[in-house]
């Protein structure tokens, strides 16, 4: 492989995302891995050993964090110390830096001084560097498990939270995603054979079903098991999908979960509809631009079709490498953070 100048890492609660770039500044490889941290630090461990095995153990890292929501963590501040602690461990051989948001780099001995910016502050990478990009626009990362709804305007993130708490209360974090969240969250109730159907309050399916059965999942959305640990197949997601109305799969209802999977799929548009009207609402010229990134990123395209803005996939700005181009939107954050890196040693 090409030598490589530098990695940004998005570490976070499900998954951890690696970008590498190259000394002449491309990106040159990105990887993502499962990662169930709240399963153990040891998961976090291994994942972050085995990504890092691939390249020189001189190549520094920058680094962006999620984790620390996991609840393997007492706390928040907690869990940015605690992944900070494991960074040094499997990075520390190397320099190492953190993102801090609008603080920019910290060395990550500092991480308890800068612990309430280091946190969850990934989104804001990825805003930044549109920010430089772009004259302007709402920046929609819709991921596996949640969506960032963060505008941007003149070289600045105008969002209007930074913490988790601040960022739900202003509709900027929506949990909502297109593969690990339960379906039981999305609506409800669901029309099926001519009635509305209570959803159970249980975890049988998750959007990763709904998406397999609409034909829009990205292939690499869906890394964790299924709800039930069965297969990711068509009709495997129809049963799960099913199981949440009471409803078995039998001969011929596949076409009855595939309708089910459509009304619930739009249920999850309006609620992500809803939050853009309200972070729209609060930007002086409105939206122009829709900027879509993260594996559920078909949503922003569709959120921004009807509303009839224009559409950039993130997959056309972070790379001139198509090879690389639709896994850079899928791990925005780790390319993001390994870019603002990139421009403080420029």
């Amino acid at each position: 492989m090409t030598r490589i100048a530098r990695l940004g890492w998005d570490v976070g609660g499900a998954h951890v995302k690696l970008a590498a770039f190259g000394f002449e500044g491309g990106l040159k490889a990105v990887r993502i891995v499962p990662c169930p941290v709240w399963k153990g630090a040891d998961h976090l461990r291994e994942a972050i050993r085995s990504l890092r095995a691939e390249f020189a153990a001189d190549v520094p890292s920058a680094v962006t964090m999620t984790a620390e929501v996991a609840d393997l963590w007492p706390d928040r501040r907690s869990g940015v110390i605690g992944t900070a602690a494991i960074l040094m461990e499997e990075l520390g051989g190397a320099p190492l830096a953190l993102f801090a948001g609008p603080e920019g780099f910290v060395p990550a001995e500092q991480a308890v001084a800068h612990a309430d910016s280091i946190g969850s502050a990934n989104w804001y990478a990825t805003a930044a560097v549109l920010a430089h990009l772009l004259p302007g626009g709402l920046l929609i990362d819709i991921g596996s498990t949640t969506a960032d709804i963060i505008p941007f305007s003149s070289g600045r993130v105008t969002a209007r939270g930074f913490t988790d708490a601040e960022r739900l209360a202003s509709n900027e974090l929506i949990y909502t995603g297109a593969a690990r969240t339960p379906v039981m969250a999305l609506a409800a109730e669901a029309p099926l054979g001519g009635r509305w159907l209570p959803l159970m309050a249980e975890h049988y399916a998750t959007t990763a079903d709904i998406y397999r059965l609409t034909g829009d999942l990205p292939e690499g959305a869906d890394l964790h098991p299924s709800a039930d640990g069965g297969p990711k197949t068509e009709d495997a997601s129809a049963r799960r999908l099913l199981r949440m109305v009471g409803q078995d799969l039998a001969p011929g209802s596949l076409a009855s979960a595939k309708a089910l999977a459509r009304h619930l799929s739009e249920a999850q548009v309006h609620r992500l509809s809803r939050a853009i009207d309200c972070v729209a609402s609060a930007q002086e010229n409105g939206t122009e631009l829709i900027v879509g990134a993260g594996v559920g990123r078909f949503l922003a395209a569709r959120l921004a079709e009807r509303r009839d803005v224009t559409y950039l996939d993130l997959a056309n700005v972070l790379t001139d490498d198509e090879s690389l181009a639709a896994a850079a939107a899928d791990c925005a954050p780790a390319v993001a953070v390994g870019l603002l890196a990139a421009a403080l040693t420029a």
